[in-house]
């Protein structure tokens, strides 16, 4: 029997053991008033969560309005409007014995099935009995972008439905269609924007169409859940871009698991089938008719976070990853609790080892009103390169802050800085890169790269949110690596290739749930210079879609239902 089957039969047998009490349907990072409201309950601490792993769960969203419903006392009146909005949304998942549909049948237009409803907020259609529940809701919206340069619009459209099965089993699938008059994300485009496999002028439409497919199936029980799944995901807190998992690739099939043992630890685990894009000439041929079959050659990346809670608000996480290629997926990978560096060591002893990354983060909430946080991703280390004022480790670490409701309520400041070093995210062999689709699995700025970010924000009412922001981003030289010693020597920023300046007001209002209305205006400047007997106009084209270069006063106005 082959090594993952050995696995999912294992944790299989050991899973059905225990006794399960709830269902993990993910709820999409996407879906950002949710997350920034949980994660205001939990700075002015009245919650308690880990903020370093994303995507949250419904169930686990229910848990903490639940919990934030009893301490009712310590809410502003915008945040017990907005609690009320959330629990009678997420009571449809949390709740087995509650159907907010049924309960209010204002535009049901199925009162004569039984457990059947549409709803508005949101929109779709539902159903629940006493041991399955479904639901089916639609996907739309469109995005418009209008400057001096042009205009470009992206429309997307799909649906997404998930079903809970008594109280263990889940399921879940969203397709969302998208198309852009210009293509906005491309791999090497320096945009936290959601990337995507684009199909290039289909039909001679200019721009280009993409499609994403996500879902899964979880197995959960009470203090945890296993699940396969081809979905996004984020490591790192953050509020301008993660930098362990950034979560701006298409997304890839992954085996998931996640442990919550005692109330001090959790524990996350993936293991993931990444695209390489690299050609494998021994597996390409050509077919009997003439054409050529290209295959790509295997690539895997296995990855683990500890979280300890040693203080209430306090949490800290270590973790460990691995990016390997050119083999079947190896067992000791699927192992999901070791370091994976010195397995390296011992499978690929006297031959080149494989790609192996360290982590770390902590968020500090311990002062009500105040969220601290910090996250650091190491690519390759050295102590004897500490202090060395001509060697350098290959690094990310991000500093941030954010500040809600204090002193006035209803308003938040965050401040953000995140440097990387030369050569962090890259690798010398194409299979092993810390990429998946060609997109670059951190930062989104990537290596050699640093970042300020300063955001004030108010939400007057129930919905609404209203922001302005400033950001400062600057890439410096594009440098290749090809050789491990010459690497180490690369000074951060000698020149400056790319840089973008930006002042943005958005305005952003959920009227119903996962339906938004929003409004963007950002003044930017977005600058490319003559470096390394490159152009200017070359390191442009090569960071930047052509609509968004140079100075500019860019509207953005879009309606989106659903994710």
């Amino acid at each position: 029997m082959k090594p993952l089957k050995v696995f999912l039969f294992f944790l299989i047998i050991v899973i059905l053991a225990f006794k399960s009490y709830t269902q993990t349907v993910p709820v999409h990072n996407l879906h950002n008033s949710i997350y920034d409201f949980i994660d205001e309950l939990a700075n002015d601490k009245v919650i308690e969560i880990n903020s370093a792993i994303k995507p949250y769960s419904r169930n686990f969203i229910y848990k903490k309005l639940k919990e934030a419903e009893v301490k009712q006392e310590d809410l502003n009146k915008r945040q017990i409007k907005e609690l009320n909005f959330y629990l009678n949304i997420y009571a449809f998942d949390g709740d087995l014995n509650y159907n907010p549909y049924s309960a209010n049948a204002k535009l049901n237009i199925l009162k004569k099935r039984p457990g059947f409803n549409t709803g508005l907020n949101p929109l779709g259609l539902f159903y629940k009995d006493s041991s399955f529940s479904f639901s089916v809701k639609p996907i739309w919206g469109i995005r418009y972008y209008t400057n001096p340069n042009g205009q470009v619009q992206h429309t997307w459209g799909g649906a997404e439905a998930y079903a809970t099965i008594g109280k263990n089993w889940a399921i879940y699938a969203s397709l969302r269609d998208n198309y852009q008059t210009e293509i906005l994300a491309f791999p090497q485009y320096f945009t936290p924007l959601e990337g995507g496999n684009y199909k290039i002028n289909v039909q001679d439409r200019k721009g280009g169409d993409y499609s994403e497919m996500r879902g899964g199936i979880n197995y959960s029980w009470k203090w945890g859940t296993i699940g396969l799944v081809k979905d996004h995901l984020q490591w790192g807190t953050n509020y301008n871009g993660a930098n362990i998992f950034g979560g701006q690739q298409p997304s890839f099939g992954m085996i998931k698991l996640q442990l919550n043992p005692v109330k001090w630890l959790d524990f996350n685990y993936y293991h993931g089938w990444l695209v390489s894009e690299v050609i494998d000439s021994s597996r390409s041929y050509t077919t009997s008719n003439g054409d050529w079959r290209a295959v790509f050659r295997d690539k895997y990346i296995a990855a683990n976070m500890y979280t300890f809670k040693p203080f209430k608000n306090f949490h800290f996480s270590i973790g460990n990853s691995i990016v390997y290629s050119d083999v079947s997926p190896q067992l000791v990978y699927l192992i999901p609790f070791l370091f994976y560096k010195s397995v390296d060591h011992t499978i690929n002893h006297n031959i080149d080892n494989q790609n192996s990354q360290m982590f770390g983060d902590f968020s500090f909430r311990m002062i009500k009103h105040l969220h601290l946080y910090g996250t650091i991703f190491i690519d390759e280390f050295s102590i004897t390169r500490i202090g060395n004022k001509e060697e350098s480790n290959f690094y990310s670490y991000k500093l941030g802050s954010r500040l809600n409701n204090w002193p006035i309520n209803n308003i938040y400041l965050t401040f953000e800085y995140t440097k990387t070093s030369p050569i962090t995210y890259k690798h010398r062999v194409p299979t092993l890169t810390y990429e998946s689709n060609k997109y670059n699995l951190g930062h989104y700025l990537r290596d050699n790269s640093k970042e300020y970010y300063v955001n004030i924000g108010l939400r007057p009412m129930r919905g609404l949110k209203v922001e302005i922001s400033y950001l400062n981003a600057k890439h410096g030289n594009d440098y290749q690596y090809t050789d491990g010693k010459e690497a180490v020597l690369l000074p951060f920023i000698e020149s400056v290739t790319w840089s973008n300046e930006s002042y943005s007001l958005k305005i952003l209002y959920e009227f119903i749930s996962e339906a938004y209305l929003f409004f963007n205006f950002t003044a930017s400047n977005i600058q490319g210079y003559d470096v390394d007997g490159q152009t200017a106009q070359y390191y442009l084209d090569q960071f930047t879609p052509q609509s968004f270069q140079g100075r500019n006063n860019m509207l953005t106005l879009g309606f989106n239902i659903g994710f």
